[in-house]
């Protein structure tokens, strides 16, 4: 695989979190990796210059020799959905546009390619982040919020990659604070209806790089949902 589409089942869920973990991973490997997260809304102001900080976590995890500029291209201040934000700026970006971004240069190693927001979130004037992952032909890496409600969520989503026709490289539960129900097991009952890579990333450092690592060498297999509960219909 030359790459994965990371995105999420909601905003703030960790999905640059897992980015860096995974570009940590690849460089230690010796592999080089081409960050990009063409599109970020809340990014914080440094005298005339919007700086994207999860672009920035990406780019220093990758050790990406490019100027941020190339990484995210399209940078927001307003906390707002990337499509609105660029509306608040006279904006207009197009799916095509954004994909054209993601693909420079991508032939040059492995393509990180982050979203905005979960994956049916509007990205673009004419698409969703849906619609870039179908324009760039990546594997999908799917992060959720390890909690109560995670199980829907994520079989929602699985679901709609499937009937986008994207393969799904895998599922990770993200562990977002150590406030966790002793009788739930997101991963195993998830295990039961899913057959593809799935990971549980824990909420202290400790065990992230294992994780990661493990991620990467699944990476390569697909997910096919399974059993009638996430069966596409049409």
């Amino acid at each position: 695989m030359q790459g994965v589409f990371i995105t999420g089942t909601s905003t703030e869920i960790g999905k640059t979190f897992i980015g860096v973990a995974i570009a940590t991973a690849l460089t230690k490997r010796d592999i080089k990796v081409i960050p990009r997260k063409p599109i970020e809304s809340g990014c914080t102001r440094n005298d005339a210059e919007l700086i994207p900080q999860d672009a920035a976590a990406l780019k220093q995890a990758a050790s990406y020799q490019g100027p941020l500029s190339e990484v995210c291209p399209y940078r927001f201040e307003p906390p707002v959905s990337p499509v609105r934000a660029a509306h608040l700026a006279d904006k207009i970006l197009t799916t095509e546009q954004l994909a054209g971004i993601c693909m420079e240069g991508s032939e040059q190693g492995f393509l990180l390619v982050e979203g905005a927001g979960g994956f049916y979130s509007p990205l673009a004037k004419d698409g969703l982040n849906a619609d870039l992952a179908v324009a760039l032909q990546l594997p999908v890496l799917l992060v959720a919020d390890d909690r109560l409600g995670a199980l829907s969520q994520v079989l929602l989503n699985v679901e709609a990659i499937k009937m986008r026709g994207l393969p799904l490289a895998g599922v990770v539960l993200n562990q977002l604070d150590t406030d966790q129900n002793d009788h739930m097991d997101n991963s195993a009952d998830l295990r039961e209806r899913l057959d593809c890579p799935l990971f549980t990333m824990p909420y202290s450092k400790q065990g992230v790089a294992t994780e990661a690592d493990a991620l990467i060498d699944a990476l390569m297999l697909p997910c096919k949902p399974k059993g009638p509960h996430i069966r596409a219909v049409g």
